[in-house]
């Protein structure tokens, strides 16, 4: 059997993206000991692919922001089946995790006065996204890593954690194995952050990076943790469709917010044609300024490029299906149509967007400051994930928290751009600080090393199946899958569709257990990638029951054959767990009523 070595700490991360770096700050910062756990190196999360912004009500651009429209909007968003506290908690905190964040040497943009410049996003009332151009994340990253480097974290780096111990019903830390050697060692920790972002891997179209393989909610779900509205999956309206090698890759928000504008084959601008009931009353004055908006006595203008995504994204599929798509399977985005009310708009739009004019210019052969871009829309965001404390960020397993983009609730069904990167911050530092708590006040579990040396030994099953007949590789099956999902639980979803998935999904489940690989545990991404599959499997399940499950379409969850909106779903969860035969469970769940005081902000903001 394989060596391992142990590692002790009081706090054990898995993830080094925003939250991870986060919650390591915050956790380092209470005086416990802390080791974080990544599988890419430190730097290379997919928090560095984050674009548009941090969504923060700074109130710098226009003053009549505050927390209560922030909160209003994400409740407004995500269909009212947000977590209330966790969005009344990130409306009221973002403001000063942003200044904090500033503090620690990231460098935003400015307005003339030297403030913090914030942009239009879809979904937000006012300009709320403090940026550093189009390349927040990659900002915000180098500022927490230089943050938490100082404070003495002890990062590993090309680690894949296999499975979470347990001594009882709490977590007492992890097992992992070193992606460059192939040896196993276990982490020994009083408690557990997860904060393993997305599950974008799951689908053949997706903006996410390699990394994104559901492992946090996968993890946790077999350590005996509650998932929520796994149904609802972000699919953001734009994302590169041409050329091939590149389909998927993000466009940011920011191009909308900077101005673009969605047209069709005939040059039309579509996004008119089909304006929400809550905005019906509220016309265009022009193309140019979009349609009145106004919440309570206040009032704005907004572009209809800037509702929430899951419209956007289904305008794009209607147009798509419809026949007046582009050549290439997308529609038309266009930003340099501001030539005509700017006279520096190349210097601007390259000044505003720099990664998106070097992405089109190197990939696609595309100057956006003279022709339009090809978009359509991909994978982007899951909204569901561990059930946590609103406050704490624990989950129902003591010991175990979650931060991020693989916890669920702020987002409900359908998350505004810009808030994911706030939530990192907000909830990365509850997280940290909660987790770091729970370490003092408990005693280091004992590891059960039978245990540790079954799963050892269930990981490297693959290299000894490699001469029998019937096995095969990951890579294939791992296609198939994607393949799969991308046509049977997409954008747009029907029961008879879904019920094929299950079978496909308990098909591919077979195939996975003949997985086989060659070579040795050095640098072997074959092995990774049969690692992975466990993961994707367990959470591609969780998606297609939950989707089956809510029978309406309610924001990023669409149902052909439930076109209109549940009043009897309303307000509730669908909760996945493990059964104790091993069977996953769903189950509907009302949330809680709002406290009156935050009824009233909603009320007065619609």
């Amino acid at each position: 059997m394989a060596v391992h070595e142990t590692r002790e700490h009081d706090v054990l991360i898995i993830g080094s993206g925003g939250a991870g770096l986060r919650a390591a700050t915050s956790a380092s910062a209470a005086g416990v000991s802390v080791g974080l756990v990544t599988k890419c190196l430190l730097g290379k999360a997919h928090t560095v692919m984050a674009e548009g912004g941090i969504a923060a009500a700074l109130g710098n651009v226009d003053e009549r922001d505050g927390w209560k429209t922030h909160f209003a909007d994400t409740m407004r968003g995500g269909q009212y089946l947000n977590n209330w506290r966790m969005a009344e908690l990130h409306a009221k905190e973002a403001p000063d995790r942003v200044r904090e964040l500033e503090a620690w040497g990231a460098l935003f943009d400015r307005t003339k006065d030297g403030r913090i410049l914030q942009r239009n996003f879809g979904g937000h009332a006012y300009p709320r996204l403090a940026h550093v151009g189009d390349r927040t994340g990659l900002e915000m990253l180098r500022a927490l890593q230089d943050s938490g480097v100082h404070l003495g974290v002890d990062i590993y780096m090309e680690y894949t954690v296999i499975e979470l111990l347990k001594d009882g019903d709490r977590v007492i830390g992890a097992l992992s194995y070193d992606r460059e050697k192939g040896a196993f060692t276990v982490f020994h920790a009083k408690a557990v952050i997860i904060a393993t972002g997305g599950i974008g891997k799951l689908y053949k179209i997706t903006s996410n990076s390699w990394d994104c393989t559901g492992d946090g909610p996968s993890l946790a779900y077999h350590a005996g943790a509650e998932l929520i509205d796994m149904e609802f999956v972000q699919f953001h309206p734009t994302g590169m469709v041409w050329p091939p090698s590149v389909r998927g890759l993000l466009v940011t928000e920011g191009v909308r917010g900077e101005g673009g504008i969605l047209r069709n084959k005939d040059g039309h601008r579509f996004m008119f044609d089909d304006i929400p009931p809550l905005y019906t009353d509220q016309t265009a004055d022009s193309e140019e300024e979009g349609w009145r908006y106004t919440q309570g006595d206040k009032e704005a203008r907004r572009p209809p490029e800037l509702l929430t995504r899951d419209h956007v994204a289904r305008c794009i599929v209607r147009e798509i299906k419809e026949g007046r798509g582009s050549p290439h399977g997308g529609v038309f985005l266009d930003i340099s149509w501001i030539k005509e009310k700017l006279s520096d708009a190349e210097q601007h739009i390259k000044r505003k967007l720099p990664a998106m004019y070097h992405q089109f210019k190197r990939l696609a052969d595309i100057d956006i400051t003279k022709e339009p871009m090809e978009v359509g829309p991909t994978t982007h965001y899951a909204m569901g994930g561990v059930r946590v404390d609103a406050d704490t960020q624990m989950s129902v397993v003591p010991g175990l928290f979650a931060a991020g983009e693989c916890a669920a609730g702020l987002h409900g069904a359908n998350r505004l751009g810009g808030n994911s990167l706030s939530d990192l911050l907000v909830f990365g530092k509850r997280a940290g600080e909660f987790a770091a708590q729970f370490a003092r006040d408990n005693q280091a579990g004992q590891v059960n090393h039978d245990h540790v040396e079954e799963a050892v030994r269930r990981t490297l099953e693959p290299f000894d199946d490699v001469d029998e007949a019937g096995g095969e590789g990951p890579y294939q099956i791992q296609e198939d899958l994607q393949a799969m999902m991308q046509d049977l639980v997409g954008i747009v979803r029907e029961e008879e569709e879904m019920e094929r998935a299950l079978v496909g999904l308990e098909r591919l489940r077979g195939r996975a257990r003949r997985v086989v690989v060659s070579g040795n545990r050095a640098y072997n991404p074959g092995w990774h990638a049969a690692v992975d599959l466990g993961h994707l499997l367990t959470i591609g399940e969780a998606i297609t029951r939950a989707a089956l499950e809510r029978r309406e379409s309610r924001g990023a969850h669409s149902r052909s054959d439930h076109p209109d909106k549940d009043p009897a779903a309303a307000s509730v969860n669908i909760v996945i767990k493990k059964g104790f035969d091993g069977t996953m469970e769903t189950r509907r769940e009302t949330i809680p009523a709002m406290p009156a005081e935050l009824q009233a902000i909603v009320e007065e903001m619609k």
